[in-house]
């Protein structure tokens, strides 16, 4: 399985996305190589907040997450892959000097844009931006981790309107940052949107890669309740 793409950070997110969402094992070597490229993409022009890069721009075409749902803000998506590249090198757990250094660095970087209303409210930027955030928090990245989260999943309670998720946010991407939560209220936020998973699971499936996660993450859903 190859991971890194070298034309494209969002590219090598979502591979390694991939394997980790559906289980699959991973090599030192391909862990290794991996975080290393990341790494190198910190702080260079186009990063949010001193994190990482992208290699695209995405003035022309919008960022698309890994559960499909879209990103057209240039900024929007820097931060979201920002975010996402932090999470995948926690997830990496590569030890080297190098990978270690960027982390820290990156995870300084946004430390210094994260205000006290987003502390009370759990809510940064936009809602699609929130979820990065959450999904950065959920593996232990940043400082306060869980205040944040229990924040954002109070907020996010507010937002529910019993029909198609949650007001504003994207429904997909939302409930894979709450499959990675260990939190009361993130179970009790997937029991809420249990009935929507059994809706989407009832529909005759389609071919896709989008519509591939998405049924798996509705039974992983599901499982949690």
């Amino acid at each position: 399985m190859r991971l890194v793409n070298p034309h494209s950070l969002a590219a090598t997110l979502d591979a390694i996305n991939e394997a980790f969402f559906f289980g699959r094992s991973l090599s030192p070597t391909q862990r290794e190589r991996a975080a290393r490229w990341i790494a190198q993409r910190r702080g260079k022009p186009g990063a949010y907040a001193d994190m990482f890069a992208p290699v695209e721009d995405y003035r022309a075409e919008p960022l698309t997450l890994f559960t499909g749902e879209s990103r057209a803000s240039r900024a929007g998506a820097a931060h979201i892959l920002g975010e996402e590249s932090c999470r995948a090198l926690i997830l990496l757990d590569v030890r080297l000097a190098e990978v270690q250094d960027a982390l820290a660095r990156a995870t300084a970087g946004m430390m210094t844009r994260l205000c006290p209303e987003t502390l009370t409210s759990g809510i940064y930027c936009c809602a699609m931006c929130s979820v990065a955030l959450w999904r950065h928090l959920a593996v232990g990245g940043l400082a306060d981790s869980g205040r944040y989260l229990r924040a954002g999943l109070k907020t996010l309670r507010s937002r529910w309107d019993g029909e198609r998720g949650w007001r504003g946010f994207p429904l997909h991407y939302t409930l894979l940052a709450l499959t990675e939560m260990d939190l009361p209220p993130a179970v009790a936020e997937m029991r809420h949107a249990a009935p929507l998973c059994e809706r989407y699971l009832r529909r005759t499936p389609t071919s896709g890669t989008y519509v591939l996660r998405r049924r798996r993450l509705a039974e992983k859903v599901l499982a949690r309740v």
